[in-house]
Formats: C-alpha cells, structure tokens, sequence
C-alpha cells in the first residue's frame, strides 16, 4: 500500500487531474490511498472570502464557486455534485456577515472548503475515466484533532481511527488533505500546505510501504529554482536532513510533514506530476553510501526577531524559562535562538499574538521587534564536524555585500542557520550555492 499526495498546482485545471488519474491509475496494484489539496489558489480565496464577509461583501464567493463549475465543465461532470458544500459555503459566509465575528474556529471551517469541493470534483473524475473511487473527509474517516485552530495537530488516537475506516474500503479513497476535526465536532486545519502532513499521518497510521508526495518540482531542490535557476533535484535525504529544510523554508514539504514517517520508518519520495518518470528525491532514515557536505539552502521570509534584553539575565538563574515561559503562554512557536550575557534573540514566523507576548515579556525586560527578516539555512550531514564549513559559508556571504544579523549553529550537526534582511535574501542564497554547488 502507498500513499500519494497531490498539491494544488498537480489539480489546477482538468488537464492537470486527467494526468494525476493516468498516474494513479499505472499503480492501482499497489493499493494507493490518495490525498489531494483545493484546486490551486482556493484556498487563499477563501481566506479572503472570510475576511470579505465580515466587511459584507460576497464577490469572492462568486468567483469561487464560477471556478469550480468550471472545472466540473471542463471534465464533464455535473454541477449537482458540488451543489450541497457550496450551499453549506454560502449560508456560513452569510452567517459571518451578519454577526460580523470572524474566529479562527470559523475561519478553518471556511478554507476547509477548498479540499472538500476539489476531492469530490477529482473523485468523479476517477470514476468517469472507469476507476471506482470515493470522496472522504478526513475527518469522516478519523482524522481527530486538538482544537489549535489554524495549526491543528492529531490525537493520538487518530491512528487506529484512520486505520478501522480505511480497511473497510473497497474503492479508491480521494481523501481531503489540511483538514481534520476535534472531539467536538469542529472543524481544523493542520498549517498552510498541510495536505502534505495528511499524506505522512496517513501513511505512518497504515503503515505503508512508500508515501509520495507529488508536486510540481523535480524534488526537493539544492536551492530554490525560482532563486537559482541551476538549483538540482537531490537524490537521496535523511530524515533530518528533510526535516530541517522543511523546517527553514525549504520547498516542497510542510514543515511537519516528516514527523509521522520518522515515528514509522516509512521512506518519503518526492516526485513530479509532470515528469513522472523522473526518480525525484527518496527520503529515509539512514543514507548510507552517501557522502557528507552541503545537500541543499533553504530560506525562509517574512520572520520576526524579538530581541529581550534584562540585566536580570547576568547571573540569574529562571531567566530563559520566564522568556519561553511568555511565549509559551500565547502559543507562539520559536525558530532560532540566539543569546549573550544579557539579551537574548529568537526568531518567530508569525505575528499573531506577537504583541501579547511582547507586552508580557515587558514586565521584566526590554524588548524590541524587528520585521522583514530572513533565515538562511545551509543544511548537509555532518556540517559541524566538517573543517571549514563555516568560513566558507561566511566567506560567500561576505563576497556578496550581505550582513549577518543572528548566527546559530551549535544546535545542529546538519546545519548552519542564519538571519539577514529579506531584501538580502535571494542575494545570500545564490552566492551559497555558487559557493558550494558551483552555480
């Protein structure tokens, strides 16, 4: 059994889902669960369809629903089958409307819509080209969730949920990526681009043989391609070592998506819609075979550095657990940290609740943000053990006119992570992969 995940750019027009069919199709012996996102751009659409509602407009909700009927045209297949979600859409865009209240609980019942309209729509299609297939909602087949709205995480128990529906089966599943649900009853979602976590949490609950994360690149590249247009597919990866690119930007992967694979064991392999005959990068525990040094540059924009300074800090023991202790408590995740004799420097990639930690962290320190920052990762097994690495990655930077706002690199045998200014960013990743890759 395999898991096969398609993004949003593999199902953005009929063309696009007749391919994915054709590709699922030539690997039904192996007993493919499939996992799919919203039709490119949706989900941002209902993003801002939410926020439109609350200022009583509805356009969006017109141009969603004109891009679905579409699609259904395009494939042949009747608008009835849509017809019950956009309803369901409808009567709550108009719910937030009138009470003029958008939570975030509310919010991730919108753009769960997406994945709900675009498996149903894909699930037809499947079975007009004659492979018996259903549609599920994740969270109809055991995909329980804590309530972290906008980030959801699974129970523990999902797994044997997940298990029990899936066996039952006899169709081909089309299962709705990024969402989930809680024991309540409401609906999450588990992080932007999270159909790629779906696809692992699938896999390690079913304990598959390979889970295949299908996208528009050739794999998980040695840079960005829209940054370095000579960035390569990377053969094989670590566990760790996807783990930490996925983590700092690195595209292709959800930053959580790895963890249920490691937890089973179970290789990840990240391939093409488009050139399906390409191998694409393997993802394992162990690489064996394969030489340390430099696999790839990650980046990652639009970060938060939050400087807190406290002479308390010299000397003084409880300091850095009353600083995570504040962030902690309005649920704010740390990247970086870097510290001195009395400040400490973390990054943060979001600034929702930044000002209630901030205001928190000000009853005992001095604090300052700073916007518009970039981290740059350089990851590769056994870069800290590896003479000169970090003056050559130092050495590139300088030769490029970039300066280094926060260093941190102890944590980490796999990489060297650093921070710059967004506008140096695409300077900062290119100079490192003339430096290490040679162009």
């Amino acid at each position: 059994m395999i898991v096969m995940k398609f993004g949003g750019s593999s199902v953005s027009n009929a063309e696009r889902i007749r391919r994915v069919i054709e590709i699922v199709s030539a690997r039904l012996d192996r007993k493919p669960v499939v996992v799919t996102s919203a039709f490119r751009g949706v989900t941002d659409d209902l993003f801002a369809a939410a926020e439109e509602a609350l200022q009583g407009g509805d356009g969006l909700l017109e141009k969603i629903r004109a891009r679905h009927f579409e699609m259904l045209r395009d494939l042949g297949l009747e608008s009835d089958l849509i017809k019950e979600p956009l309803a369901e859409l409808t009567v709550l865009l108009k719910g937030i409307s009138l009470v003029k209240e958008l939570t975030p609980r509310t919010q991730d019942y919108v753009v769960s819509f997406g994945e709900r309209l675009s498996t149903r729509t894909i699930a037809a299609a499947f079975l007009k080209a004659g492979v018996p297939a259903e549609p599920h909602d994740a969270f109809d087949i055991g995909m329980l969730t804590d309530d972290a709205f906008g980030a959801a995480q699974p129970l523990p128990e999902a797994d044997a949920e997940l298990r029990r529906h899936l066996a039952r089966m006899n169709k081909l599943p089309i299962v709705t990526g990024y969402i989930g649900k809680t024991r309540a009853g409401d609906i999450t979602t588990l992080g932007r681009n999270g159909s790629d976590f779906t696809a692992t949490i699938l896999g390690a609950a079913l304990e598959v043989e390979e889970i295949q994360i299908w996208s528009d690149t050739d794999g998980v590249m040695t840079a960005d391609p829209r940054i370095v247009p000579t960035a390569k597919p990377i053969e094989v990866l670590t566990f760790d070592e996807a783990s930490e690119l996925a983590y700092y930007g690195g595209r292709v992967l959800h930053p959580s998506t790895i963890v249920p694979a490691v937890r089973k064991r179970i290789p990840v392999r990240v391939l093409n819609t488009f050139k399906p005959e390409y191998a694409g990068t393997t993802i394992v525990a162990r690489s064996d075979g394969h030489p340390a040094g430099v696999k790839s540059i990650a980046h990652h924009l639009a970060n938060y550095v939050v400087n807190i300074r406290s002479t308390r800090m010299l000397m003084g023991h409880g300091f850095l657990a009353r600083v995570f202790n504040a962030f902690a408590q309005h649920r704010i995740v740390v990247n970086m940290v870097s510290t001195s004799e009395v400040t400490i420097s973390v990054t943060v990639d979001s600034p929702r609740h930044l000002d209630a930690a901030v205001e928190t962290l000000s009853a005992f320190s001095d604090v300052t943000v700073e916007k518009n920052r970039a981290i740059i990762c350089v990851v590769g097994e056994g870069l800290r053990s590896t003479p000169g690495i970090a003056g050559d990655v130092f050495g590139a930077l300088r030769e490029a006119g970039v300066n280094v706002l926060m260093i941190s690199q102890g944590a980490s045998k796999i990489n060297v992570a650093f921070v710059v200014d967004d506008r140096d960013a695409e300077a900062a990743v290119r100079a490192l992969h003339r430096r290490f890759f040679g162009a």
